[in-house]
């Protein structure tokens, strides 16, 4: 029979001791491929990319710096917030921009259009269980550079702006830049 007492201490919350006991806990598989996967990714990084984890226990939480070092975004400093759900690898992370800044496939909320973030996706290249933070930084880095898409945007008035007049678009992201993504 199982009683209060025999499931707190099978739960690690009550001991003969006055210390409580630690139990192990089988760590989820999420928590196994991250051991891996954020060593990989640390060791891969692009110079413009910056990893911060507010809790190094918790490597499903992290905070990304982006700082391009060309085109129309060079001087600022983008902040992503990325979560890995406990369901990874076979749900993508969730990604959160938390710098304000103009851009097609950001938008004011800081969700970000990005192929390899979605479940599914039309062009075939969402998310797949063989896929890898490291795949989710370089695209968020290329973001910035060679990805950005002005036919699917998130944010219709950046690329319609882009399509119209490229100079007031280049001022306009100069803009946020100076205003919210200087360090």
């Amino acid at each position: 029979m199982i009683t209060l007492r025999g499931k707190l201490k099978k739960d690690g919350e009550v001991s003969n001791s006055n210390k409580p006991r630690q139990y192990n806990k089988r760590a989820s598989i999420r928590d196994k491929l991250l051991v891996k996967e954020v060593q990989e990714m640390e060791q891969t990084l692009p110079n413009t990319c910056q990893i911060t984890f507010d809790d190094p226990h918790r490597l499903h939480e992290f905070t990304l710096l982006i700082v391009p070092d060309e085109g129309y975004w060079l001087g600022g400093n983008f902040f992503f917030q990325i979560c890995i759900p406990e369901e990874y690898n076979m749900t993508p992370p969730k990604v959160k921009c938390i710098t304000k800044l103009w851009h097609p496939n950001i938008n004011i909320d800081g969700d970000v259009c990005l192929s390899i973030l979605r479940q599914s996706s039309i062009d075939g290249m969402g998310w797949a269980p063989t896929r890898k933070l490291k795949d989710v930084v370089w695209g968020l880095n290329s973001l910035f550079t060679d990805l950005l898409n002005f036919d699917d945007p998130l944010n219709r008035d950046a690329a319609d702006l882009f399509l119209k007049d490229k100079e007031s678009f280049r001022n306009k992201v100069q803009d946020y830049v100076t205003q919210y993504a200087k360090r």
